[in-house]
């Protein structure tokens, strides 16, 4: 079964260990995303499993793409973009009674300014049977929400025409 994952994924920055903020001017870089992580687990239990998403013409991207690559996603069908950016999350990771924070920085990310009709429907489902879409993606931006109701539609109207081949 071939999965697809669609949403954002960002770039982490991370305080080391258990340290607060800046307690130390080192920063741990990694990517992460709900759906991104979704696509990363299939992946580790060997399923067949793909990412969607829109990421800009960076440097930075590329080395998102790779480091989904390493998990064995496959990344084909991520759109490249010249507008926005990647988004960014800082993680402060709680000790004891201390909570973890989150500081989202997401704004004028690529995903969050592209658009319906932005994405190739048929290339992003080909051969495609379980779509995996998250309430985050949504909540992002207006324009996402649209993207994200046309990819639900979309998805729908493939898997009605797989039922009726029957």
């Amino acid at each position: 079964m071939k999965f697809l994952t669609f949403g954002e994924i960002m770039l982490r920055l991370k305080s080391p260990g258990l340290e607060r903020f800046f307690q130390s001017p080192m920063l741990e870089a990694t990517f992460g995303g709900g759906e991104a992580n979704v696509a990363v687990s299939l992946a580790n239990y060997g399923q067949d499993v793909a990412f969607l998403s829109v990421l800009p013409k960076n440097t930075i991207a590329d080395e998102c793409i790779k480091d989904l690559r390493k998990f064995g996603v496959d990344t084909s069908r991520i759109v490249r973009s010249d507008k926005g950016r990647l988004g960014i999350y800082f993680l402060e990771t709680g000790a004891n009674a201390r909570p973890s924070k989150v500081v989202y920085d997401r704004e004028y990310s690529s995903i969050a300014q592209a658009q319906p009709g932005d994405i190739d429907w048929d290339k992003a489902f080909e051969g495609v049977e379980w779509f995996h879409i998250t309430g985050i993606t949504p909540a992002i931006s207006e324009s996402a929400m649209e993207l994200s109701i046309e990819s639900v539609k979309e998805a729908k109207k493939r898997r009605s025409n797989r039922v009726t081949k029957h």
